[in-house]
């Protein structure tokens, strides 16, 4: 199970171990809202729809859920909102809440995934996502399966 706290911009997953992990993460810089295009952090209950990038290299960056090159800061857009390393993709639980219609969270493209704003984690900074540290997600996506709970709250 995992749960996100927006207001500590915190993600805690509970191993099949019994044991919880706490990693600081970064909700959407415009608060909370399930709507299509409000570029919000839906809240609710979720389900790991998809894992995408087993065995890929660290700050591999997605393009329409493809690898396509490493990432390099160098060569940083800072428009760009980078998707990095791995891609946990939610969908919703809840019909008209965060499933179906306007507010489905899959249609919406809500992830959990790495990030080139490391610096912002712990703050809210995306565009409805869950960011993560690299590092961090690495190890997220090696203990989470497809269908787990996601609790998303504020």
């Amino acid at each position: 199970m995992i749960i996100v706290s927006v207001s500590e911009q915190m993600l805690y997953h509970r191993h099949k171990t019994g044991v919880w992990y706490a990693y600081p993460v970064s909700t959407a810089s415009n608060g909370v809202g399930n709507l299509s295009g409000s570029f919000q952090t839906p809240l609710g209950k979720h389900r790991i729809a998809e894992k995408i990038g087993d065995h890929l290299p660290l700050m591999t960056a997605f393009r329409a859920r493809e690898p396509f090159c490493i990432y390099d800061p160098e060569h940083d857009d800072p428009k760009k909102d980078w998707i990095l390393t791995r891609i946990l993709w939610l969908t919703g639980c809840e019909t008209g809440k965060n499933r179906r219609g306007k507010v489905d969270t899959y249609r919406r493209y809500i992830y959990i995934h790495g990030t080139h704003e490391e610096d912002k984690i712990g703050s809210p900074a995306s565009h409805g996502c869950i960011r993560m540290k690299n590092e961090d997600m690495l190890e997220l996506f090696e203990h989470v399966a497809v269908g787990e709970p996601v609790r998303i709250e504020n």
